[in-house]
């Protein structure tokens, strides 16, 4: 569908934009506070208040977390034991599986919606943060909707399995930008000869 299509889009470029933003914000910070030790630099640096940067970037991190837990939710990157789940037969795999991701939509919807009532009421306060001086209802909005968002995940990937009975997976050896040409036939990678060195007569029948 192009509206999941959209949202998948979505996610993926917040939580790239607030891992870049955040790294570059620390490299700033970082070479403004070792750059006012320098007496050249003192006088220009010394102008520039980055106070604010450590907080904004622990706020940007925190959002990261929160949207980059419901990222890997869809793409099954999540650690998980599942040694006793695999042991059971297809018929009673298929139910634990679906009640597990059913319990953890049913966490992350109770976590929202404690997250919501939590951001309303601070909506009603002049709260803000100390130093960025922002609401702290904006900070604290990344609860309710990161875990929402983890929750609608959770029974996305439970209506998924449920149908094609195939939940997400993620390959560890797989590296994007990387691609891993296989070698013809059944041919092993320790089987293939170094080059220069001489091919077994079985080779070239």
């Amino acid at each position: 569908m192009l509206l999941l299509r959209i949202l998948d889009r979505l996610e993926e470029v917040l939580i790239a934009s607030l891992m870049a933003a955040a790294t570059l914000l620390i490299f700033v910070a970082v070479v403004h506070r070792y750059g006012t030790g320098i007496p050249l630099l003192y006088p220009y640096l010394h102008q520039i208040h980055l106070s604010w940067a450590q907080e904004l970037c622990i706020y940007m991190f925190v959002w990261m977390a929160k949207f980059g837990a419901a990222y890997g939710v869809r793409t099954g990157i999540h650690v998980g034991v599942d040694v006793l789940v695999n042991q059971l037969g297809p018929t009673l795999r298929r139910p634990v599986v679906l009640f597990g991701l059913l319990c953890g939509a049913l966490f992350t919807a109770v976590v929202g919606t404690m997250g919501l009532k939590f951001v309303l009421e601070l909506y009603e306060t002049d709260q803000v943060s100390a130093d960025l001086e922002a609401p702290r209802w904006i900070v604290f909005s990344c609860v309710p909707l990161g875990s929402y968002l983890m929750c609608f995940r959770f029974l996305q990937v439970a209506w998924h399995f449920f149908w094609t009975g195939e939940l997400p997976h993620h390959d560890e050896t797989r590296v994007e930008g990387i691609e891993v040409h296989e070698l013809p036939g059944n041919v092993l990678p320790d089987a293939v000869p170094p080059p220069g060195a001489a091919r077994p007569p079985e080779a070239d029948r």
